[in-house]
């Protein structure tokens, strides 16, 4: 368990990091930082933890991990960024507010409670849903590689 908690509160950490900079750099929130860079960096880093977090499981067995294990070690690390990026968003809306979210699809014309539930119901699966693919290609490259050896 000691792994997954590691790497998913260090994808959390980056993703803390980036909003923070990216928010107080950047006040536009249609600006391409926000649009594009955003989701490409968190893809990105919630990739590069998966997959180092795979690296240290190896590095701790001392052999290649399973296919099974290497999908299980990488959902656990997305479940841990999942919910401490959503409890991270839940402090952001007690301390700055929602202003963050006016830029939501929706949030002017829906109450403001259901905009929140659907941008942390849609964080959390968001990121358990890519961390399942991210976890299954390489998961599968590193068994394969086991396999050949």
């Amino acid at each position: 368990m000691k792994i997954p908690l590691k790497y998913g509160l260090l994808i959390t950490l980056g993703v803390m990091v980036w909003v923070l900079i990216a928010r107080n750099a950047v006040t536009n929130p249609l600006s391409p930082v926000h649009t594009l860079g955003t989701p490409i960096f968190i893809n990105l880093l919630q990739f590069v933890m998966i997959y180092l977090g795979l690296k240290a499981l190896e590095h701790e067995k001392g052999e290649s991990p399973t296919f099974k294990e290497g999908l299980k070690t990488g959902v656990a690390i997305s479940f841990v960024y999942a919910i401490t990026a959503v409890l991270f968003f839940i402090g952001v809306v007690m301390v700055v507010g929602t202003r963050w979210l006016a830029s939501e699809p929706g949030a002017a014309e829906a109450p403001m409670s259901r905009v929140l539930a659907g941008a942390f119901i849609g964080l959390f699966l968001g990121a358990m849903l890519f961390g399942l693919i991210y976890s299954t290609v390489i998961s599968f490259f590193i068994a394969k590689r086991r396999s050949e050896e």
